[in-house]
């Protein structure tokens, strides 16, 4: 038997599923005689009929039923032969864009799947979130809720997770007590631009623990002005994601928070419809493997709306 091309294959299911010469030429981008030409060398080299075609219809021979499962397995899997040699490929360029925290080894996970290109410009989570959405990137590192996923047509998967702990005033101890959720405070920022994200966050982890909110307008959610808040306090402030890596000055000391422990998750959001190869790749190489990072724990907490969370 002469050589059968994939091309050909293609072709047959086409005039399959079209029943019709014309339309399938349509399909296929093809003049009609060419693809006559096509089938009837298909034909030839498979030493069947494939197609009882007269002037008014064409329907397929028991010959061509038999054979069309057979042909669109075929093709299927010549399909996936081709998405995973696009993979090891690392030709395809990724736009991926975050908001402060990015895993370590991103560089090393991805090298042989894709080009990965961070975005130099860091956005709050709600903007990168939107900007995934929107096609100007194809990836983003983000704080997201479930109601946001489906308003914006996403898909997340867990990346990363900090627990979140609370600063304190009382240097000078290289230990200090852990802290109840009720007993801590945590900071508002009226500058909703900026912080949406941390904001619906404390606030519902407020109402669920019974910890006092602080609301502020000076945007020190983070650094320098944090401390300043902290110092005025009289009780132990959430520190943010954003602070996770800060070092404290030497009068303020870090407490676990207990009672629940509070979890801030990352997720690595996609488009839903996204089915190009390497971010598809980039999505695996980053998530795979990850595991719950403690977020399932019986004394974890997470927001209602976190896409991570348990059910129960």
């Amino acid at each position: 038997m002469a050589r059968v091309e994939l091309r050909q294959l293609r072709y047959f299911v086409a005039v399959a599923e079209e029943l019709n010469f014309g339309r399938a030429a349509e399909r296929l981008l093809i003049a009609g005689p060419s693809l006559s030409q096509q089938i009837k060398a298909l034909e030839r080299d498979l030493g069947v009929r494939l197609f009882d075609r007269d002037r008014r219809k064409v329907s397929l021979t028991p010959a061509g039923a038999a054979l069309l499962p057979h042909t669109r397995a075929l093709l299927d899997r010549a399909d996936d032969l081709r998405q995973r040699a696009g993979r090891l490929s690392g030709s395809q360029a990724v736009r991926l864009g975050y908001v402060n925290w990015l895993p370590p080894d991103l560089t090393s996970r991805t090298a042989a799947v894709a080009q990965v290109h961070v975005d130099a410009w860091v956005a709050p989570s709600h903007t990168q979130a939107a900007r995934v959405a929107d096609g100007s990137l194809d990836l983003a590192v983000c704080w997201v809720r479930s109601e946001d996923l489906e308003r914006l047509g996403l898909q997340a998967r867990l990346i990363g997770a900090d627990r979140l702990y609370a600063v304190a005033r009382g240097g000078g101890s290289s230990t200090a007590p852990d802290v109840a959720a009720s007993d801590t405070d945590v900071l508002i920022d009226e500058d909703v631009t900026s912080w949406a994200s941390w904001n619906v966050y404390g606030e519902e982890f407020a109402r669920a623990t019974g910890a006092r909110t602080v609301h502020i307008s000076d945007g020190a959610i983070t650094g320098p002005a944090f401390f300043d808040h902290v110092r005025r306090c009289t009780r132990p402030v959430v520190n943010s994601p954003k602070g996770q890596t800060n070092p404290l000055p030497p009068d303020l000391v870090r407490r676990e928070i207990v009672a629940p422990k509070p979890y801030w998750t990352w997720s690595l959001v996609r488009r839903e419809s996204e089915n190009r190869a390497g971010v598809l790749a980039v999505v695996d190489a980053l998530c795979d493997g990850i595991g719950d990072l403690g977020i399932g724990a019986p004394d974890a907490w997470l927001p209602a709306g976190d896409p991570h969370a348990l059910p129960g």
